[in-house]
C-alpha cells in the first residue's frame, strides 16, 4: 500500500507563487509516475503535470511555463512549484502515483487564486 499526502493549498493572489507538496509513505519503491491533477468546481479533474521516476516530466499547455514539478526521492516526496498563478488555477490539487500495476491518489488540497 501506498499514501499519499498532499500539503501546502491555501488563497494566493493572481500573479502570485506557490509550492504543494506531495509525501509518500508506504511500499513506494514501485511508483514510476508521479503527478499532480486538478478539479475545479462542476469541471472533471484534468492533469497538471507528472513525472517519471527518471525525472522526464509532461506538462499540461494551460500551465506551461508557469508551473514546475519536481521530485526529491530521498525525501520520497513530490513538489508542484506555481507561477503566474491565475484565478483559472483554483482548484482541488491531487497527488497521484502510479506503478505498473497500480494508481494511488492523495485526497487533495484546496488551491483559490483570488485578490
Amino acid at each position: 500500500q501506498v499514501q499519499l499526502v498532499e500539503s501546502g493549498g491555501g488563497l494566493v493572489q493572481p500573479g502570485g507563487s506557490h509550492r504543494l507538496s506531495c509525501a509518500a509513505s508506504g511500499t513506494i519503491l514501485g511508483l514510476v509516475v508521479m503527478g499532480w491533477y486538478r478539479q475545479a468546481p462542476g469541471k472533471q479533474r484534468e492533469l497538471v503535470a507528472i513525472i517519471s521516476n527518471r525525472g522526464g516530466a509532461n506538462y499540461a499547455e494551460s500551465v506551461k511555463g508557469r508551473f514546475t514539478i519536481s521530485r526529491d526521492d530521498a525525501k520520497n516526496t513530490v513538489y508542484l512549484e506555481m507561477n503566474s498563478l491565475k484565478p483559472e488555477d483554483t482548484a482541488v490539487y491531487y497527488c497521484k502515483g502510479t506503478t505498473p500495476n497500480l494508481a494511488y491518489w492523495g485526497q487533495g488540497t484546496q488551491v483559490t487564486v483570488s485578490s
